[in-house]
């Protein structure tokens, strides 16, 4: 197998309310993940005194970190994407000055990395933002909010300055879509140009931020977070091939705002064919011109589309609402495994913007079971990541500039979608489940020593 260059970067990636836990500890205040126990796609559930949560505690990585950073220096992780809990920053989202205590946490945890060498990649917003910015000002829906996100990222980039010199403004933007409260903090109810109301708000606040980081930390890159939703029309058929663009420009309306600096003409055609007038500021369109340094996105499977509405109907009764490719095999959890279209994105997203790119999200969720001596024997995780990154190496080859790749949850975490512990992703097994029981001890899986030997190899031991 030939190898990747020398300065791919090579880690894992987590977000601070899946692995932290300590959701009130040092003055941190709720966030919208905190009042949806059952992720992302569960009801909002106002918290009250005594009551508990599985990601209340999650894999107490807030106690466990340096445990955790040894564990993926092991492995010879050279970047570890993180999220900094904005609710640990401005408790309420609204207020004049930082916590100390949420600041300093980071600040140990990124000396911890740098003891490692291991570069943080830091996402600002992902899946989170204060509640108190919910409740009293309706999310994303207020203008307002800008200010104050734009006040919380210049907090955070002039703390960390010296420290971090790769950020990400928000996680996976595009999902606002199809779950409101988790993208913009509106209710599941809202019309569809209320959502585009509030997505409009959210590219400029992460414009703002794009300008303040590199205001602030000259030597820094920011980039954005996309949910890499390839489509392929199901057959051949004229209408299902527009219908497939069609679908993929939902998604990649959000990377040409933020890589272009401007609303593309499919969507204002979209808003006018659905009757959605948008709030658009002259000084809205002068932030939205701060782009991005790089595209990051995350990557699991792909979907197909249809025109036939039969075919169509049938979908909406599956686990994703999505019609099945028949040529693919699928996870347990009904994803479709689809390493090829990882290598067909990355050239779908150099040639849209000729822009780097950071494979920032991909993995497999398993029902992991330790074996009689305790060892997770994930060959079935193993040959998912070494196909999907020999198709990395396949598009550097056809010319893509790919920065790095950190594998979704490298240690086990509560899953976003439902808030369970079962659907593992790590190297690193994690004794809790999805009651909360275990000691909460971590072991090495198979994968661990198999992922150590990818990096140390620079991708020469992956199979073809």
């Amino acid at each position: 197998m030939k190898t990747f260059p020398d300065d791919f970067l090579w880690g894992g990636a987590v977000a601070a309310n899946q692995v932290e836990g300590a959701y009130l500890t040092d003055g941190k205040g709720l966030s919208t993940s905190d009042v949806q126990p059952q992720g992302v796609f569960g009801p909002v559930v106002e918290r009250v005194a005594g009551d508990n949560g599985i990601k209340d505690v999650a894999i107490d990585f807030y106690h466990r970190y340096p445990e955790d950073i040894a564990l993926f220096a092991e492995m010879g992780f050279s970047c570890l994407r993180v999220s900094i809990a904005w609710t640990r920053i401005f408790p309420n989202g609204d207020e004049q000055q930082p916590n100390e205590a949420g600041l300093a946490f980071y600040d140990k945890f990124f000396d911890e990395l740098a003891a490692h060498n291991i570069t943080p990649l830091v996402t600002l917003s992902h899946y989170e933002m204060p509640w108190g910015l919910v409740k009293q000002y309706g999310g994303w829906g207020s203008r307002q909010v800008i200010g104050f996100f734009e006040r919380y990222a210049r907090t955070v980039f002039a703390r960390y300055k010296e420290k971090v010199k790769l950020w990400l403004t928000f996680n996976e933007i595009n999902m606002s879509l199809h779950a409101p409260m988790t993208g913009v903090g509106l209710p599941e109810t809202s019309s569809k140009g209320e959502v585009y109301q509030a997505i409009h708000h959210q590219l400029v606040a992460s414009a703002l931020a794009v300008k303040a980081c590199h205001d602030i930390i000259p030597d820094a890159r920011i980039g954005n977070m996309l949910l890499g939703g390839l489509m392929y029309p199901l057959t051949c058929k004229p209408e299902d091939v527009l219908e497939a663009l069609q679908e993929n420009r939902a998604w990649q309306f959000f990377g040409d705002v933020q890589c272009r600096g401007a609303y593309p003409g499919y969507m204002l055609r979209f808003f006018r064919d659905n009757g959605i007038q948008l709030e658009i500021t002259d000084a809205d369109r002068d932030a939205l011109k701060s782009t991005i340094d790089f595209i990051s996105f995350s990557y699991y499977m792909t979907g197909c589309v249809t025109t036939d509405e039969e075919l169509n109907q049938q979908a909406r009764g599956n686990i994703l609402s999505m019609v099945p490719n028949p040529h693919l095999a699928s996870s347990e959890w009904g994803w479709q495994i689809d390493p090829v279209g990882l290598r067909t994105l990355l050239n779908v997203l150099w040639d849209r913007y000729q822009k780097p790119l950071f494979i920032v999200e991909n993995g497999l969720g398993a029902k992991d079971k330790p074996d009689a001596d305790g060892v997770v024997q994930d060959d079935y995780r193993i040959s998912y990541l070494n196909d999907h990154l020999v198709q990395v190496r396949e598009a550097i080859d056809d010319g893509v500039e790919v920065m790095g790749y950190t594998s979704w949850g490298p240690i086990d975490l509560v899953s976003a979608s439902k808030a369970e512990l079962s659907k593992r992703y790590g190297f690193i097994y994690v004794d809790r489940d999805d009651s909360g029981n275990g000691t909460l001890a971590r072991s090495r899986k198979k994968s661990f020593h198999w992922y150590k030997e990818v990096i140390a190899t620079k991708g020469a031991s992956l199979k073809v």
